[in-house]
């Protein structure tokens, strides 16, 4: 308990604040000299001329708020990548070696790394500006008066107040403790809070989970604990992604195809061979450039910007961009019931008197409670809007018991005038009270009906007793009613369609939480399970869990625990919440959700803030991330089919000793219509299917076949046209009849991956089929792609073979689909 300071003549003796001043409950009091208070001018704050004196020194909290990449690193990760480098290798020898036809798919990659800086540029500019919404502003008290500022405004030595849910942003010395507690499990692992009184040290990082304060400056930027840890890892480290190091895999694999077969194409057609150099060199280039799977790394994060940009629209403020995806893949989601199911705001509708306590009297007790707490939260709002302390006239507060989410209650004692004094708790009943208490069956009845029910009794001892609530007299319920989200229905309704199991986590009483949950139509909400009776064996523990969708009276460890034991069973867990006691479990959740209005803390472990507070944007993060993850398993499919069928094409080449039957403007006409221009707007197409693990299983199980059979199909055509043609121009002729071949197979192979087929999926592939169409009617397209189909038989016997390799496609597709299910 904190006692609060009085004079000799009665009167409460304030702080510069107007807050009454404080002292620590283990000081001894002496009735004869009155308690010393905090020296004024430290009580103050730092003066005006003081704070200019230290920014002059550059003694400011000049950390930057890294929520993104800077545009320098955006444009290096873009343009600084291993395949860029090879390409622009090729591209400078096809410059000086061939027609600038051969030498298109070097402006290909700078216009696909233009989209690509310019795409997270925008998404950067994005999250800056939620950033700067959502970002913490600390209360700084100054020259006497308290005010919020920014937290790179905080210069050493000021005096930073702070209360219930606020993050200690900076390091420093407490200053002053009113029943100050603050956890510190985030840096230091301990779970439980720590008591924090005057001359304290408290480090940044940490957050206050009950009673208040203020606390001198003592390290400021980059020197500052949480600062040292942001530098080793900052905001925009990624979680993990499996999408994305799935296409690291990938690319990793390429490469080690790609540089023997690389090699031995080189050697084949520059030494086997003797033909033309330079044409030689242009084939050598084409059989290597279609190899990169380049336009994928490009893609990936062009869907994950997009998908920042389109969410940034919804006020949602994704920290970690694979958050998107995170949330895509979960499987379970569990919601914190104040402030995601239902509004931070409530209404007292009725003080139950007990005991035949005097109704005038319990509003007087309440009043003066509200008064006690100078930042109430949402339930002892409703009690001072209800219950307004009078002008003149009030009780004096001798002391305070801060609420703490582990004990369930708060508690003040008064000086009710006329030297009468008497000490109060409000909190849960369950817990203030026996079960068979006769008030329990009262408070059953109410619970039933949806309403939060408080308990108001006098203690019989001391607040800071152990046992403060033990024998405490009933006094009132007093009867709250909860405003219930008019969205949080529809999106309870989302999650079920999507076979997503929630799980209401809340630390109020089981059927309360229950009935509000029944309310919204939420499936096993009749079988609430008190957490008091949870097992503590992890396993058990992860049973329960799943056999539950809702639970009342879980402590914030026992949150973490939850989550924890879900995750022990394979779960993708997401967990929503916007108070301090959701903040370890929103660490320790695979995602972890915040609202806006939630505490600093809350706010700072969060890959996801939703700062318009609404509990119904959480669809539309699933359905991006769920179009991000389908999106690129398709397109990544298209591409790596492309370089399957290269590698095979170049070896084949190697081992029968001939020309490579394509130079680089074919495959790059291939290309841009079989999988560049398609996979553009497949990505970004709308796409509901669930999240599947295994992407790099799930892409390489059909790209691998379909590569396969399109190279057989196109090293068939074109050894068969090797026989049909001789003469001048029977290079080109043997070309033309293989380019037709491959990109029959390949537009098939794009059929396939655009189903279910929509009116713009046909009119897309239906346009890339008619564009091709048009390179082989023009002529000046004929010369200009050197794609000329010489007689009837030939070409027709390449439409035949496509045919019969798309037929062979389908079963193949069909056959892994049964025979190889992710």
């Amino acid at each position: 308990m904190t006692q609060r300071a009085s004079d000799p003549s009665g009167e409460q003796r304030t702080g510069p604040s107007g807050r009454p001043a404080t002292i620590d409950a283990g000081a001894e009091l002496d009735p004869v000299h009155p308690v010393e208070l905090p020296d004024p001018p430290a009580a103050r704050g730092l003066t005006s001329a003081e704070v200019a004196e230290r920014i002059a020194r550059g003694e400011v909290n000049d950390v930057p708020v890294r929520s993104s990449r800077s545009l320098t690193e955006i444009v290096r990760a873009n343009v600084f990548t291993r395949f860029n480098l090879i390409i622009g290798v090729l591209w400078l020898i096809m410059l000086f070696v061939a027609p600038i036809q051969d030498s298109l798919f070097g402006f290909v990659i700078i216009a696909n790394t233009g989209i690509g800086i310019v795409q997270e540029w925008r998404a950067k500019k994005t999250l800056d500006s939620l950033a700067v919404i959502g970002e913490a502003k600390p209360t700084v008290r100054r020259d006497g008066a308290a005010a919020e500022i920014h937290t790179s405004e905080i210069v050493l030595g000021d005096l930073v107040e702070m209360g219930p849910g606020d993050k200690v942003v900076v390091d420093g010395t407490v200053a002053e403790a009113d029943g100050l507690e603050v956890d510190e499990s985030l840096l230091t692992g301990e779970a439980d809070p720590v008591i924090k009184r005057t001359g304290d040290p408290v480090m940044s990082g940490s957050f206050v989970v009950a009673g208040g304060g203020a606390f001198t400056a003592t390290k400021v930027g980059r020197e500052a604990y949480a600062a040292q840890l942001a530098e080793e890892a900052s905001r925009f480290t990624l979680v993990r992604s499996e999408l994305r190091t799935g296409i690291s895999t990938i690319l990793k694999y390429v490469t080690w195809m790609m540089v023997p077969t690389a090699i031995g194409l080189v050697i084949s057609q520059l030494v086997v061979k003797d033909n033309n150099v330079k044409d030689s060199i242009a084939r050598t280039v084409g059989g290597i450039v279609p190899m990169i799977p380049e336009g994928l790394v490009l893609l990936t994060s062009v869907a994950f910007a997009i998908g920042v940009v389109r969410l940034g629209r919804k006020q949602c403020l994704v920290q970690e961009l694979p958050a998107i995806e995170g949330l895509a893949r979960v499987d379970v989601v569990c919601l914190d019931k104040t402030g995601t199911l239902t509004e931070g705001g409530m209404d007292v509708t009725e003080v139950r008197a007990l005991n035949g306590t005097d109704e005038p009297y319990l509003h007087r007790v309440l009043a003066a409670f509200g008064a006690s707490e100078p930042r109430p939260n949402a339930s002892l709002q409703a009690i001072i809007d209800a219950c307004p302390a009078p002008e003149a006239g009030g009780w004096e507060v001798t002391g305070t018991l801060p609420f703490s989410s582990a004990r369930k209650y708060s508690g003040a004692a008064f000086a009710e005038g006329g030297g009468t004094s008497s000490a109060w708790l409000l909190g849960a009943p369950d817990v203030l009270l026996a079960e068979d208490d006769p008030a329990m069956a009262e408070v059953g009845e109410l619970n039933e009906q949806g309403l939060r029910v408080l308990l108001l009794a006098r203690a019989r001892g001391d607040l800071d007793a152990p046992d403060a609530a033990e024998g405490a007299e009933p006094g009132a319920l007093v009867v709250l009613e909860q405003r219930l989200r008019p969205d949080a229905g529809q999106t309870l309704a989302y999650f079920g369609e999507q076979r997503v199991a929630t799980k209401v986590i809340s630390g109020d009483n089981a059927v309360s939480v229950g009935a509000v949950a029944a309310k919204l139509g939420m499936p096993g909400a009749e079988h609430a399970l008190d957490a008091r009776r949870m097992p503590t064996d992890p396993d058990e523990m992860a049973t329960a869990m799943e056999e539950n969708a809702v639970f009342g009276r879980v402590t914030p460890q026992q949150k973490r625990e939850m989550v924890a034991a879900l995750q022990s069973r394979g779960h993708t867990v997401a967990m929503t919440g916007d108070g301090v006691n959701d903040v370890l479990a929103l660490k320790d959740a695979d995602i972890g959700v915040s609202m806006g209005s939630g505490s600093e803390a809350t706010r700072a472990v969060a890959q996801i803030v939703l700062l318009n507070n609404s509990f119904a944007t959480l669809p539309s993060v699933v359905a991006e991330g769920r179009r991000v993850i389908g999106n690129i398993t398709r397109v990544a499919t298209l591409f790596l089919t492309k370089t399957v069928y290269s590698v095979l094409l170049a070896v084949l080449v190697v081992c029968f000793q001939v020309e490579y039957p394509f130079l680089p403007r074919h495959l790059t006409l291939l290309s841009t219509l079989t999988i560049g221009i398609p996979a553009f707007f497949l990505a970004l197409a709308p796409n509901k299917e669930r999240a599947h693990p295994h992407f790099v299983r799930r892409v390489m199980r059909y790209a691998v076949p379909s590569g396969v059979i399109a190279a057989a199909a196109t090293f068939a055509t074109y050894l068969i046209a090797r026989h049909h043609y001789a003469g001048t121009g029977a290079l080109d002729a043997e070309t033309s009849a293989a380019t037709l071949t491959l990109f029959l197979v390949s537009m098939w192979v794009l059929a396939i991956i655009a189903r279910p087929y929509t009116w713009w999926r046909i009119c897309l592939v239906a346009a890339m089929g008619l564009a091709f169409l048009i390179v082989l009617a023009v002529p000046w397209l004929q010369d200009f792609f050197a794609l000329k189909l010489v007689g009837t038989r030939m070409p027709w016997a390449a439409v035949a073979i496509a045919v019969a390799a798309s037929a062979v496609l389908e079963y193949a597709w069909r056959l892994v689909g049964r025979r190889f299910p992710v």
